[in-house]
């Protein structure tokens, strides 16, 4: 958790100094002002503890080594099992790791928060499908060990491209056009861009409520997709020794 925060702390300030500066230096920076653009980068660093990008499901190993097949034998469903593993530990990265690099950016930066309760509580909402997106996602990648024997490519190109269009290096809203359209299209900006929005009060109203239908269709989307590839998965599997 130290080392975490440690990293958290110094990306986020290398992050911070280089939009910062670009706020100075472009009026209407994407519309985000001195305040705003600190809430982004603070919010987004101190939510990466619990988000699924860099955690290996521990799937990819027992499919590896055929352990799967005793988990297909047990009466829990396998995706909402490593769902609910994966829920806690990212709940208890989020307060070591995610409350202190808010207070650091607040007392180095100054950020923008919303003075009234309702952006927390939906923010608080759409965290909670973020995780729960960003673990599925995952999971769905590392099923295809099913069919590959090395799945470590597939898994870095997921984290390369889910993390870019997620937001994490700049903010959604300043894409071009057309790779604005192509992040919407994906589930990555509802694993970190919106909820990021919604906390920091940016979006609001009607607005902040489609996100959250939005962050609920991709959930819907992906449990499907996992249920999908561990049925095909079960009856591709094949166990052999032991």
């Amino acid at each position: 958790m130290a080392a975490g925060l440690v990293t958290n702390l110094v990306f986020g300030f290398v992050r911070a100094a280089v939009l910062m500066t670009a706020v100075r230096q472009n009026n209407g920076f994407g519309g985000y002002d001195r305040g705003t653009i600190g809430a982004y980068v603070w919010l987004s660093q101190a939510l990466l503890g619990a988000i699924a990008f860099w955690i290996l499901p521990d799937t990819v190993e027992r499919i590896r080594t055929g352990d799967i097949a005793i988990d297909f034998l047990r009466p829990v469903d396998i995706q909402f099992a490593h769902l609910a593993e994966y829920l806690g530990r990212a709940s208890c990265a989020l307060a070591p790791r995610g409350l202190p690099a808010i207070a650091v950016g607040a007392l180095t930066f100054g950020l923008a928060f919303p003075d009234t309760p309702g952006p927390y509580l939906l923010g608080a909402l759409s965290l909670l499908l973020a995780m729960i997106l960003s673990f599925l996602s995952m999971f769905a990648v590392s099923l295809a060990g099913f069919w590959l024997i090395e799945t470590r490519g597939l898994r870095s190109l997921h984290m390369i491209c889910g993390t870019f269009l997620a937001g994490l290096f700049a903010p959604v809203h300043l894409f071009p056009d057309w790779l604005r359209a192509l992040a919407y299209a994906t589930p990555f900006p509802s694993m970190l861009q919106w909820p990021v929005d919604l906390i920091s009060g940016r979006t609001t109203g009607t607005d902040a409520v489609e996100i959250v239908a939005v962050q609920c269709f991709w959930l819907v989307v992906l449990v499907g997709l996992g249920q999908l590839l561990l049925r095909a998965g079960r009856r591709k599997l094949e166990v052999q020794g032991g």
